[in-house]
């Protein structure tokens, strides 16, 4: 049985950072592209950050450049989502997910991947 447990979220001024973790099991972790989402109340989940297998190669979306790093740790089959300069636009529950091996181009939507964690709660106020 697959499970990917989110950790990390929080309440944080603007400004502030926070990181989030993704626990796998059940699964070969370091044969997956792993991703992170967002859903903010009233509106559509939506990309944020993937990466390769192997940690090597990763992809944002344009809002979060140069504020958040996606890495991971295939020892520790844990993926994470450093997040700087937080803002209030990024407020939102955060969901880690799990895709079988294919181009980073190709792990940009949520019918891209197999697997999901439940979410955790990222509250920035302003």
């Amino acid at each position: 049985q697959v499970q990917l447990v989110e950790s990390g979220g929080g309440s944080v001024q603007a400004g502030g950072s926070l990181r989030l973790s993704c626990a796998a099991s059940g699964l070969t972790f370091s044969s997956y592209v792993m991703g992170w989402f967002r859903q903010a109340p009233g509106k559509e989940r939506e990309f944020v950050a993937v990466i390769s297998w192997a940690g090597t190669s990763s992809s944002y979306t344009d809002s979060v450049k140069g504020r958040f790093t996606i890495s991971r740790d295939n020892a520790r089959n844990t993926v994470y989502l450093q997040m700087n300069s937080l803002k209030p636009d990024d407020t939102a529950v955060y969901y880690c997910a799990a895709a079988r091996p294919r181009p980073l181009a190709a792990a940009r939507t949520s019918r891209d991947y197999d697997y999901w964690g439940q979410g955790t709660q990222v509250t920035v106020s302003s």
